[in-house]
């Protein structure tokens, strides 16, 4: 266990699998108190299990976040209910990924994408950020993606919702800078959960080629970046985007 988060309180959105389970084992083994959250709650209990069972603290709250300004003010204020008044950290993480053409996309389609991957984090920022304020400050780590600058063939529907939410990452570094509430992202590149020993590669190793690191990431990459932009090790960074695609947006990529 650290001590890079300790006393601190931290609700990570869809952190019941992959991306967002990590971030929050990460943020609990740093001596945060977490609040998993997502629409299943079997694994939601499974994480937060496996993070007590580790010596840390965590709870689950069961959310389908759905777009509403509602359902995000209702977690939020759950959050709160149930972390004794105060609200440290936000990470704004849960999407989904349906990736359709455009030609192929229709209106309910176009509009879930957009209201879990921006209408709800929107939403659930402007909840959270009176109460960090309140208590002397906060951080929020929004989830931007590599695809929303380089551009893959069927991914214009949800690239341009990570695009959105970096454009957001840098607008409420100055709206709510000043109100001490830092807010940055964390850009993840090809992210896969570790392949089991002998298994056949996968595909995304294909889009690796060529890069600095050479293949995939896991999601302890993206959750090591969310610890530090969370401590205070990171209190003077604002408005940033930090990509952890092993080199995939920054460098040109040779194929062999």
């Amino acid at each position: 266990m650290g001590e890079r988060l300790r006393n601190k309180t931290a609700l990570v959105t869809g952190s019941t699998s992959n991306i967002g389970r990590a971030i929050a084992e990460a943020f609990a083994a740093e001596g945060a108190h977490v609040l998993v959250s997502g629409r299943n709650r079997e694994r939601g209990t499974r994480v937060v299990e496996g993070i007590r069972a580790a010596g840390g603290r965590a709870d689950f709250l069961a959310a389908d976040l759905d777009g509403s300004a509602a359902a995000s003010r209702d977690l939020a204020d759950r959050a709160r209910e149930t972390l004794g008044g105060r609200l440290d950290v936000l990470v704004n993480n849960a999407g989904v990924y349906p990736a359709p053409p455009t030609l192929a996309t229709d209106e309910a389609t176009f509009e879930r994408v957009y209201a879990v991957n921006v209408k709800a984090p929107f939403f659930l920022t402007a909840a959270v950020v009176p109460g960090m304020a309140e208590s002397g400050g906060g951080a929020i780590i929004n989830l931007g993606s590599w695809i929303a600058r380089l551009a893959v063939p069927s991914g214009a529907l949800y690239s341009s919702t990570k695009g959105a939410m970096e454009t957001l990452t840098r607008a409420w570094a100055a709206e709510f800078g000043p109100m001490g509430v830092r807010v940055n992202a964390v850009s993840p590149g090809v992210i896969l959960s570790p392949a089991p020993a002998g298994g056949a590669p996968h595909p995304g190793e294909v889009m690796m080629k060529g890069t600095p690191a050479g293949g995939v990431g896991t999601p302890d990459a993206v959750a090591h970046a969310a610890v530090w932009l969370a401590s205070d090790e990171a209190a003077f960074v604002h408005g940033t985007v930090v990509d952890v695609d092993g080199g995939r947006t920054g460098v040109a990529v040779i194929a062999a």
